[in-house]
């Protein structure tokens, strides 16, 4: 009995151990488990930041996997475009069609919508207006800096006239230079493929400077715009750019005018209505606006005794001294008669009439005419020495631009200006138009 007695006391013993044991073991887990938590790093998402685009016109067609998601396109709704657009026979032959893939937002379509070389509808795509033309390839001749190429040079290398003009858009965003190969790379109009056939003649820089962002040339800021009383009904192509409309802007407002109201607008509600100007630079202008009565007055029949009473002789009139209107007379749309005086304004004034042909958008059999018809007269172009001319007009000529610096820093040690020029190694075809402007 009292051998059964101690058995019984050990083993409650052991038990009371065992279960002190498991007390102090579920204490320590606890206690480790708390330190633990304390320890544990807050979770911080970290935002990816918004790539701002900067969009200008381009063929869906012609895009590959890297250029759709430059334009703001997941890998995944890439994917989903490119095997739409195998779906749809290998092309997109209207907007209309494009807007169907849904991987396209409603929202997202109508960001990209003005930028998108398509016609709206299947109808229209089936139109002479819009045949399909065979994708040229990109050829190469030699090195060359790309800051110095214009859009027929471009044209030339294979690129179309669109995509040429994509670049030279692209380029004057940056702030009239390419900068450095990485920034020549992120234009989104030139593939991969076409980016790697042009990097080994590239003359530019492999990396961006670091301090690229803080140039004087590189401005995000837009320019205050200087309002001033105007007639809507007499404002042309370059007026409206004046008021910060861009180019395509500018067009859509004065064929609004031309062709929707035949020819002038009534009252503000018409100005109010053109899609292109928002309600907030509506609001901006309006205080400007000032119709002229008799304008808008004139029958039809009254313009057409106008314009028969003040039909131009243009072999009287001066290439260097012809207006907008002018221009529109002869035959020119509103886009080329406002690059023609747009380019004329830069250099202050042709030289010669091969210039002319040279200038963008412009119909050159109907600018042939023109320059068969009327006469140039060069004598108030200014003209200026190496030596003297001002750094500001250096800077702003087209011609002298992109040689402007090392001009101003030759010849603070250079006076010979035979020397200067073959200091600068430029094109004989560039040192030749530059002295067009040179005494």
């Amino acid at each position: 009995m009292i051998k059964f007695t101690a058995m019984k006391k050990n083993y409650y013993q052991r038990l009371a151990v065992m279960g002190i044991l498991l007390i102090i073991l579920f204490a320590f887990q606890k206690y480790t488990s708390r330190d633990k938590e304390k320890e544990f790093p807050d979770v911080q998402f970290i935002k990816q930041p918004f790539a701002v685009l900067h969009l200008t016109e381009f063929d869906p067609n012609e895009l590959d996997e890297k250029q759709w998601q430059n334009l703001g396109f997941t890998e995944k709704q890439t994917a989903t475009i490119l095997n739409y657009k195998k779906v749809v026979g290998g092309r997109f032959v209207s907007k209309e069609q494009l807007k169907k893939c849904f991987a396209i937002s409603e929202e997202k379509f109508s960001e990209l919508n003005h930028y998108i070389l398509l016609p709206e509808t299947g109808k229209e795509a089936r139109s002479i207006a819009f045949k399909s033309f065979e994708k040229k390839s990109i050829t190469v001749r030699g090195k060359f800096n790309p800051d110095l190429y214009s859009a027929d040079d471009w044209t030339k290398m294979g690129f179309s006239e669109k995509q040429a003009e994509a670049i030279l858009k692209y380029k004057s965003y940056l702030g009239g230079s390419f900068v450095s190969k990485e920034k020549f790379r992120e234009c989104f109009i030139i593939s991969e493929e076409n980016f790697q056939k042009i990097d080994p003649y590239l003359i530019l820089p492999e990396k961006t400077p670091e301090n690229y962002r803080a140039a004087k040339n590189f401005n995000t800021d837009k320019k205050k715009i200087q309002y001033h009383s105007f007639d809507p009904n007499a404002l042309d192509f370059e007026g409206w750019k004046s008021f910060g409309f861009s180019d395509k802007q500018a067009q859509i407002i004065i064929n609004y005018r031309e062709r929707n109201l035949k020819g002038s607008f009534k009252n503000l509600e018409d100005i109010r209505k053109c899609f292109v100007i928002s309600s907030e630079k509506f609001e901006e202008m309006k205080p400007f606006i000032k119709f002229n009565t008799e304008t808008i007055a004139v029958s039809k029949n009254d313009k057409s005794e106008t314009k028969q009473q003040e039909k131009t002789d243009f072999t009287k009139v001066d290439l260097n001294a012809i207006t907008y209107k002018q221009l529109m007379e002869f035959g020119f749309d509103g886009k080329a008669a406002g690059s023609m005086i747009g380019f004329r304004n830069k250099l202050g004034g042709f030289v010669n009439k091969e210039q002319i042909l040279s200038t963008y958008n412009i119909d050159p059999e109907l600018t042939k005419k023109l320059l068969l018809t009327a006469p140039l007269t060069t004598s108030n172009v200014q003209k200026y020495t190496l030596q003297d001319a001002p750094e500001e007009w250096l800077k702003n000529h087209p011609y002298f631009k992109y040689s402007a610096e090392k001009i101003i820093f030759y010849r603070i040690s250079e006076k010979d200006e035979k020397k200067i020029w073959k200091m600068l190694k430029l094109k004989p075809e560039y040192e030749v138009r530059m002295k067009w402007y040179l005494k």
